[in-house]
């Protein structure tokens, strides 16, 4: 079987976190969109094992969760019947990150269900190694989702985000769910931040354009690539380390090569 140079696979993966479309990375690295196609699923398939491997017993002491939507295919409301539950239309990025590493802790993809924030709350959990202050915006599954998967081992608070009647913001209230958690840490922001460096990293999330993912599984497998950079490889600007280095599950930032060497 044919097999890319190394230097050339690291080539198509730096330009794809950088936020290159599969087609302009196709043309840049001069190889075929089947190939670029392929190093993102070997490579995707590899970040997802390799997070699972390293990110636990994180010892965080607050986490903040939010949603980030996109869409496979089409919108949903441009979705015939025939295509819902196949992977096709909105798709909703769940994201716990520790605001003070700058970590992400978990992410998953799914749809804005009950049943997908159950899944999230369970999957944050086992990372975790202590009792943390969970902050959350007010979307009411949660309310249901963090005692489901903490019990009342956790300090948990909602950001609601307040509207007038013509559905301009005014506001926020931070109310308190379970425990007793520091007003003073009741806030979304890093999250919401994390929103907009995955839509400026990935060319997949950028609005108004045509470079939104066609399948559900190299939409996976794109974000997989993206949070282990984040994670692992990219300096942050405010902390001057990575965020796995911050969290203390790694020694030194790895390469884009590292990356890529994961699949064998």
């Amino acid at each position: 079987m044919n097999r890319l140079p190394l230097q050339k696979r690291v080539q198509i993966i730096n330009l794809l976190v950088e936020g290159m479309s599969l087609r302009a990375t196709s043309r840049i690295a001069d190889v075929s969109i089947n190939s670029v196609v392929k190093i993102l699923v070997t490579v995707g398939r590899a970040c997802q094992n390799f997070h699972n491997q390293k990110v636990k017993k994180i010892k965080a002491q607050t986490v903040q969760c939010d949603e980030i939507w996109s869409f496979v295919y089409s919108k949903e409301k441009n979705t015939s019947e025939e295509q819902k539950g196949t992977g096709v239309g909105d798709v909703w990025t769940w994201v716990g990150i520790d605001p003070d590493t700058k970590l992400v802790i978990s992410w998953y993809i799914g749809n804005r269900s009950a049943d997908d924030a159950y899944i999230f709350m369970m999957d944050l959990k086992k990372r975790l190694a202590n009792k943390v202050q969970l902050t959350t915006d007010g979307y009411r599954p949660y309310l249901n989702a963090v005692p489901d998967a903490f019990g009342s081992r956790i300090n948990f608070a909602m950001l609601v985000k307040l509207y007038d009647s013509k559905q301009r913001y005014i506001g926020a209230e931070r109310r308190t769910i379970i425990g007793k958690p520091d007003k003073t840490k009741i806030t979304t922001a890093h999250v919401e931040r994390q929103n907009l460096t995955m839509r400026m990293s990935m060319r997949r999330f950028t609005r108004e354009s045509n470079g939104f993912s066609k399948k559900i599984e190299n939409h996976c497998y794109a974000q997989a690539i993206h949070f282990v950079y984040y994670n692992f490889v990219r300096i942050h600007k405010t902390i001057r380390v990575t965020p796995a280095m911050e969290a203390g599950i790694a020694k030194e930032p790895l390469e884009i090569i590292d990356l890529v060497q994961l699949v064998d």
